[in-house]
């Protein structure tokens, strides 16, 4: 993990071999001015948390990220739809560019974060990958609407519930292997007798199949690392963290 602390936010950047002019960056939860439940950037503005100080955790991310315009904030449903980010806000849950100056993001509290770019730098996305839309095909979605061979994909899979918290039912262990009867080996038993559920280890699979061999990042868990992260399962009522992508000139 490779982070910029000040007093500012703390800033994960993504370690993954993109093109020079492929920016990302994965927020955490400190260096914001909310105050609990939302300590302490929490960047959502339909949690709950008063909105001025989420208007002031966005502005201290953009300066200190010194983005080139304001992220395209989507208001997420857990579903498929991919919106090109160039047209704005919209009910999607990822968005991408083809050209510099527009800022793809997404925003999650244990959902899997996806960031993809090209190995050419001409074409970024951001997807929300929680449970529902990873069965329902959000990553194939998102890769189509790049257009671009899959094999010169590369994906980082940003903070998201590890394998040791995710717990499921029978439900939907069964939605997922019904997609793909070669994920039963990323569930196992759980001491409640229940399923925990590996969503890296899901999501590699679904972009395999999708043609995405680059994939890196993985390494993260959102409610064992209370410090770092905001967790709705954990916590409830709590902020959000955002993944950002987004081409330069």
């Amino acid at each position: 993990m490779r982070t910029m602390p000040t007093a500012d936010p703390t800033i994960i950047t993504p370690d993954w071999p993109a093109p020079a002019n492929v920016r990302a960056a994965q927020t955490t939860r400190q260096g914001g001015v909310s105050r609990p439940p939302f300590e302490s950037l929490n960047l959502g503005g339909h949690v709950g948390d008063d909105p001025g100080q989420v208007s002031a955790n966005r502005a201290r991310l953009q300066a200190a990220l010194e983005l080139p315009a304001e992220p395209v904030w989507l208001t997420q449903v857990h579903g498929v739809e991919v919106v090109p980010a160039a047209a704005g806000s919209a009910c999607a849950d990822a968005s991408w560019a083809d050209r510099p100056g527009v800022v793809c993001s997404i925003m999650t509290a244990d959902c899997l974060p996806v960031l993809l770019c090209d190995d050419g730098g001409e074409v970024v996305a951001a997807a929300h990958a929680g449970w529902r839309g990873l069965v329902a095909g959000v990553l194939e979605a998102t890769v189509a609407a790049m257009h671009r061979p899959p094999q010169r994909l590369l994906a980082w899979l940003g903070p998201a519930i590890g394998p040791d918290a995710f717990e499921v039912g029978d439900e939907v262990r069964r939605q997922f292997l019904v997609a793909d009867a070669g994920a039963v080996g990323c569930f196992q038993p759980s001491p409640a007798g229940r399923w925990l559920a590996d969503l890296y280890a899901l999501a590699r699979r679904r972009l395999a199949q999708a043609g995405v061999e680059a994939v890196y990042g993985g390494e993260y868990c959102t409610v064992g690392q209370p410090e770092l992260f905001f967790s709705y399962r954990r916590d409830g009522r709590t902020g959000r963290m955002a993944s950002l992508i987004w081409l330069e000139s």
